[in-house]
């Protein structure tokens, strides 16, 4: 067990340090902001999409580990996936962070956040990037706060 978790923590350092897809798409056919006022965390979502899938996908922004690495697993997960997958995976990602669920989908690399629910106070930092997302799937102006998710 100590093996996993050890596994865990070096994929969060790794996309912390190294994140994926950080960058800001022009164009971008949808976009949002987060905002988690406890921490400072901030994440800026942009995406591609086109005949109903994600072609591309990047974020900006500041954060702690855990936001950074959940971002960047979010965006290698998600290109290439239609909205109902997208959909499905945020709402997979949500249970596996609060509760003991586990993932079903083709994007089980991201068991590695799964972890996070031990520490409740992080539960926000995981989440951050994805209803960022959700908010920018729905065409939401006003930024989001983990406040009021």
């Amino acid at each position: 067990m100590n093996e996993l978790r050890d596994l865990y923590q070096q994929v969060i350092l790794d996309h912390y340090k190294q994140p994926r897809n950080f960058y800001r798409l022009k164009p971008a056919t949808h976009h949002a902001k987060g905002h988690n006022p406890l921490c400072g965390d901030e994440v800026d979502i942009w995406l591609d999409i086109q005949d109903n899938i994600i072609r591309d996908i990047g974020f900006t922004g500041q954060g702690c580990a855990i936001s950074t690495a959940s971002a960047s697993l979010m965006t290698e997960a998600l290109r290439g996936k239609t909205l109902s997958e997208a959909h499905q995976i945020f709402d997979e990602v949500r249970a596996m962070v609060t509760t003991d669920t586990q993932l079903t989908s083709p994007a089980g690399k991201l068991m590695v956040l799964a972890g996070v629910r031990q520490f409740p106070a992080r539960v926000k930092c995981a989440m951050l990037a994805w209803h960022t997302l959700n908010a920018a799937l729905n065409h939401q102006t006003k930024p989001v706060s983990t406040e009021q998710t």
